[in-house]
């Protein structure tokens, strides 16, 4: 969960202002891309956890 919170700060400390503007991109997609994203982000770690393991 540390990794998860470090990854996730990165952006927004890095570039802030380019955070922001994908941030704003992601507000407007539908629901229904915003749900395939997240199956196929959902997919993929489970495929990255179970090569590791």
């Amino acid at each position: 969960m540390a990794l998860v919170l470090v990854i996730e700060g990165f952006m927004p400390f890095v570039s802030p202002a380019t955070w922001r503007k994908t941030f704003v991109q992601i507000l407007q997609l539908s629901d229904g891309q915003l749900r395939f994203f997240g199956l196929a982000s959902l997919l993929f770690g489970l495929a990255l956890i179970w090569w590791v393991v």
